[in-house]
């Protein structure tokens, strides 16, 4: 899932963004947001910064 956002989202430092980075509790909150990302085809910047910002805070 981690990197078909990633891949999605353009984004370039993708090694901030690793599995193991992660608990298994955030999982259904990585699943929403993949599920958002795979919803859309293009992304404001500024929903860009609001998924990666997210992307953090479920970090570790």
């Amino acid at each position: 899932m981690l990197e078909k956002i990633t891949t999605k989202l353009r984004m370039v430092n993708v090694g901030a963004v690793k599995p193991e980075h992660f608990n298994d509790s955030s999982y259904e909150d990585l699943k929403e947001i993949y599920e958002l990302v795979n919803r859309k085809d293009n992304f404001s910047p500024s929903e860009m910064q609001a998924i990666v910002e997210e992307i953090g805070n479920l970090k570790k």
